[in-house]
């Protein structure tokens, strides 16, 4: 069955240059060179785009009315956009920490609630204990959501079972949701998210490089593998054992790093040559500098500080200035409990600075650059012929409104892989 788009309103096709490569400082906003006027048409064929012309040359070639073969959307002048790709979330879990809230309010930090039996170590507790069938259903409706606010590519990391078994299970319900839905889901084993209680950090690194990764490589659900690389949690020098060892059993890295203070993760993750390092909100600039030559992808998670009530800066302006790669995701996880992409630009361009298309850059084309799709093919985050079939019809005539309407949702149809998901 083909698909066809016509009437569109502008398209950001954001397919400018190597698409295998991420787009960085004015670059991001030559609008020139990423978007479309309106007016274009869209011919789907299975799950590729197979054709981008003007309405009147589909339409004269294909009709404009539904035939046992075609569909026609007419778009009414609406904008299009590539598909959201969120390259940091933590899908699966179970219980609720919705009581953090009030002991942040009391003054407690997140290492101060961590260490009272809340954080990570609640979380872990919850998850460990419900069947796959749960937390498939929890995945499922999740990815539901994910998909009414436009993301059709999501990376998705375990970190939640802290042992053997129960890691493996997170990773085997991801491979499940990847194959039950639509949804490209990229699995990273996040074994070291935290020790489990009654170990000690030796010992679980330990366990973490002779016990559990080898048995994730033998599993063969994960393709990456993280660390939560922050003082308190796993230092420098086991970030180091565990990122080695991982990459001998052939899984590269994405890393959690200076989240809250600077503690060097992020050079760590480009001497390593680690595909991206996440949070870097307090890297310092020579770590950044050292990011974009050595190919690290620096990922911005503006939401968790929302969350956590922290200082909302964070150095996207000066990437730009500088031409340093960045994206941005929206660190799903029991804290931060929003699949909603727009919102994350809505933190983006309403306080951090960008403007609405250099966001939007940091949300499609530069992560799917981070993200291969499970036959390697060709990368999703932007809008061409012979390109996956991921995009979206807003519900506006402006590609500006994706992240200008916070608490709605700016999204009228999501298209994932030729097929209509909302």
């Amino acid at each position: 069955m083909r698909l066809m788009l016509l009437n569109t309103g502008p398209v950001a096709t954001l397919a400018s240059g190597d698409i295998n490569s991420p787009l960085t400082g004015t670059d991001m906003s030559n609008t020139e060179s990423l978007v479309l006027d309106g007016d274009n048409g869209i011919l789907i064929e299975d799950d590729t785009i197979s054709k981008i012309s003007c309405t009147e040359e589909l339409a004269e070639e294909f009709g404009t009315e539904d035939n046992s073969t075609l569909r026609v959307i007419d778009c009414q002048g609406k904008a299009i956009i590539p598909g959201f790709v969120d390259s940091h979330t933590h899908l699966l879990w179970g219980g609720d920490r919705a009581n953090e809230m009030q002991l942040r309010h009391n003054g407690m930090t997140y290492s101060d609630i961590a260490k009272s039996g809340g954080g990570i170590q609640k979380t872990v507790k919850y998850t460990r204990n419900i069947s796959n069938d749960i937390l498939g259903e929890l995945g499922l409706k999740r990815i539901s959501r994910a998909f009414e606010f436009g993301t059709t590519t999501m990376e998705c990391k375990s970190g939640y079972g802290l042992s053997v078994d129960s890691e493996l299970k997170l990773l085997e319900v991801n491979q499940l949701l990847s194959e039950l839905t639509q949804m490209s889901l990229h699995s990273t084993w996040l074994g070291a998210h935290d020790v489990p209680k009654g170990m000690s950090m030796q010992d679980y690194v330990d366990e973490l490089i002779h016990i559990q990764l080898p048995a994730v490589v033998e599993q063969g659900f994960a393709s990456y593998a993280d660390v939560f690389c922050e003082p308190g949690w796993f230092s420098l020098e086991d970030t180091e054992l565990i990122v080695k060892a991982a990459s001998e059993l052939g899984l590269a890295s994405r890393l959690h790093v200076d989240e809250f203070v600077d503690g060097g993760g992020l050079a760590l993750a480009s001497e390593l040559g680690a595909i991206s390092g996440d949070h870097v909100g307090h890297s310092s600039a020579s770590a950044r500098q050292s990011a974009s030559e050595s190919g690290v992808m620096q990922t911005f998670l503006p939401g968790t500080p929302y969350i956590l009530g922290h200082d909302l800066e964070s150095p996207l302006k000066q990437c730009i200035e500088n031409n340093w790669a960045f994206s941005l995701a929206s660190d799903f996880n029991p804290n931060c409990r929003t699949l909603s992409i727009p919102f994350v630009g809505s933190l983006a361009t309403h306080r951090l600075g960008l403007s609405p298309i250099e966001a939007l850059v940091a949300v499609t084309r530069n992560p799917a650059t981070t993200l291969l799709n499970s036959t390697d093919g060709p990368l999703s985050g932007s809008i061409r012929q012979g390109g996956p079939a991921d995009l979206l019809i807003l519900d506006s005539e402006y590609i500006d409104a994706w992240c200008q309407m916070p608490g709605d949702n700016p999204i009228y149809k999501t298209i994932k892989s030729g097929y209509i998901v909302n």
